[in-house]
């Protein structure tokens, strides 16, 4: 079988991440990194010298002018994603845009209503989804008999001082960047919430350092969750009323491990980073649609604005 001519992809923005889907991009012979962005040169050269990248951009806007970039992978903060999304499909690159994309669900749609006329590819990326680990996942789910209930964590400890994640004025907050995934993982199994609540701590940087949620879906099944910058879990449990399904590490899924009551299910981890790269760039292809379309991204959206909006008047919301 030959092997897809590879997709030329650019780096918009150097953060910590961003070495974490170089280590998936090398694993697929689908994927060429061939440009990095920075917003100085200097940082940008180091960048692209020490991750052999051919092409170093002292700013974002000279990335996305590069001819020899097909598609971006924006990873900045999270209130600069829908405006260096909408700049990078308006100079003609598909984008990969980390999560979550936004707390604003007009935002969604603008991004995808402009990718659409463009012809271009959209994805926000919830990496875990592409996972091996969540296809068995969906594959258990009916014999757990009628799912009563999701219970997720995802929370981790912070050092201390500056990090962008604590910035109120990026949007920073526990909920945005890990109580997402279990926002995602409650949607994945008992599809859109139609009312939720939310308790939140703020921190000294005035954001939720710690965020707990509850989510009602249709026929009476509910979803629970914690998210934190000051404990350390990741879970997700799904009880059904005829077995228990249990993941201890559903999000970065690295030990492909599934536990339905007492029984032990393995899967061969792959890079859940390769993974989200080859479904974009089998979209690009025309193969298939991406994995995440709008709909995903557009209940991501409205679910962590009604919990924060919950949280922050202390009253339940109706979606």
């Amino acid at each position: 079988m030959t092997t897809p001519k590879p997709i030329r992809w650019g780096l918009l923005a150097t953060g910590d991440i961003t070495r974490k889907l170089l280590a998936g991009a090398a694993l697929s012979p689908e994927v060429e990194v061939t440009a990095a962005g920075s917003r100085s040169a200097e940082r940008a050269q180091q960048f692209a010298a020490a991750n052999g990248i051919p092409r170093a951009h002292g700013s974002y806007q000279a990335l996305l002018a590069d001819p020899e970039v097909d598609a971006v992978y924006i990873s900045l903060p999270n209130s600069l994603h829908h405006e260096w999304t909408m700049k990078a499909l308006a100079a003609g690159k598909h984008v990969l845009c980390e999560k979550p994309y936004t707390r604003t669900p007009a935002e969604v749609d603008e991004a995808f209503d402009a990718a659409e006329a463009a012809g271009l590819v959209f994805e926000e990326a919830f990496m875990w989804r592409h996972t091996p680990q969540v296809r068995k996942l969906l594959e258990l789910l009916p014999s757990l008999g009628p799912v009563r209930a999701v219970r997720a964590t995802f929370s981790y400890a912070m050092d201390a001082g500056y990090d962008v994640r604590i910035d109120s004025s990026l949007d920073g907050g526990s909920l945005m960047d890990v109580g997402c995934y279990c926002v995602s993982g409650a949607r994945l199994i008992l599809g859109e919430p139609v009312r939720v609540s939310g308790e939140q701590v703020i921190g000294q940087h005035g954001v939720d350092s710690r965020f707990a949620g509850l989510m009602r879906f249709s026929e009476d099944r509910l979803a629970s969750f914690v998210s934190g910058f000051d404990t350390t879990s990741e879970s997700l449990e799904i009880l059904g009323a005829d077995a228990r399904l249990y993941l201890p590490d559903p999000w970065h899924s690295v030990t492909g491990v599934l536990y339905r009551d007492d029984e032990e299910i393995r899967v061969e981890p792959i890079n859940p980073y390769q993974l989200e790269l080859e479904d974009v760039n089998a979209a690009i292809r025309g193969e298939r649609a991406p994995l995440l379309g709008r709909a995903d991204a557009l209940g991501q959206a409205r679910a962590i604005e009604a919990l924060y909006r919950a949280a922050g008047t202390g009253t339940v919301v109706t979606l």
